[in-house]
């Protein structure tokens, strides 16, 4: 169990107030926030986030809904095991174990980063589970754009010094993911680096630069095309797409292609905002989450089986 020391925890402990959940998955100590009760928002993050990134959203909405924000294997205060396989078919075979241990039903995604394909990608293999789609910055398809500093990031040797060594894609994203970085703050700042603390604990970080399947040989290629040929069965459900359009790395033509897949899903976009929406603009994002889940409502159901174990 990968567990920040208090001593740490204390510089962000205002910015993230929530108690933290354990759940053995595939013999893994896999952690979560689990807030507020009624129908179930299932948070998933991408890299190099984890479920801190979602505490203003999980902060507002709990009051209303259940929260649920994982951490995915390497990330956050989940474990991080040294010789893992971190793949997206494995990240996906997790959280669809996590979602059927705790039995999760009528779910809504919301999603960034990697946790679009995540997360769409555990959606595909059980879609009974889920009703509604909120996907932002993010993709569930393959794409042969990847950013220089990214693929720089991809580079044998240089790669590992500089996301191990010098955590140098958690640091460089508090700066290049944002727009208004006076919203990165001292403590906000600490929470997003705090669980990447030393070489050992960015395994996760590099192997998720690393999986991304550019090419048809990749690991995880297959896996990518699979979830991209799935997603067509969710076209009639309910879909928001918001979008941070400063984004440099999933710019709007990724948006652009979402709307291929979802031409009746509806699109929020959001000028202002860099990659990291969530920070540059989590005062619209939530109201607008809020009008979507008020204008899609789900069958009475979720109430009661949706509650906390």
């Amino acid at each position: 169990m990968s567990e920040i020391p208090a001593a740490s925890r204390a510089g962000f402990a205002e910015e993230y107030p929530f108690a933290s959940h354990y759940l053995n998955v595939n013999g893994r100590q896999y952690h979560y926030l689990d807030e507020g009760a009624g129908e179930t928002l299932l948070f998933v993050h991408g890299n190099p986030t984890w479920s801190f990134a979602w505490r203003k959203l999980v902060g507002d909405l709990s009051a209303n809904y259940r929260c649920v924000a994982v951490d995915h294997l390497g990330c956050g205060f989940s474990e991080k095991p040294q010789d893992y396989p971190y793949t997206l078919a494995n990240h996906i075979n997790n959280l669809g174990q996590f979602i059927q241990q705790l039995d999760l039903s009528q779910v809504t995604l919301i999603a960034h980063d990697w946790g679009g394909a995540i997360g769409m990608g555990a959606a595909v293999e059980a879609p009974d589970r889920f009703s509604r789609f909120v996907l932002m910055n993010t993709a569930a398809f393959r794409s042969r754009h990847i950013p220089l500093r990214i693929n720089v990031c991809r580079t044998p040797l240089l790669g590992s010094l500089a996301v191990r060594g010098l955590n140098a894609f958690a640091r460089a994203a508090l700066v290049m993911a944002v727009a208004k970085r006076e919203r990165m703050t001292r403590a906000v700042r600490a929470g997003y680096l705090a669980p990447y603390g030393n070489w050992a604990d960015r395994v996760a970080v590099l192997r998720f630069v690393q999986d991304i399947p550019l090419a048809h040989q990749h690991r995880s290629y297959r896996t990518l095309l699979n979830i991209e040929q799935g997603i067509l069965q969710f076209r009639e459900h309910p879909i928001l797409l918001p979008w941070g359009e400063r984004d440099w790395c999933f710019t709007t033509e990724f948006l652009d292609e979402l709307r291929n897949f979802f031409p009746d899903a509806e699109v929020f976009r959001i000028p202002e905002a860099g990659h990291y929406i969530f920070e540059d603009a989590h005062e619209k994002l939530i109201p607008r989450i809020r009008e979507f889940l008020a204008a899609h409502p789900l069958a009475e159901k979720s109430a009661t089986t949706n509650s906390h174990p």
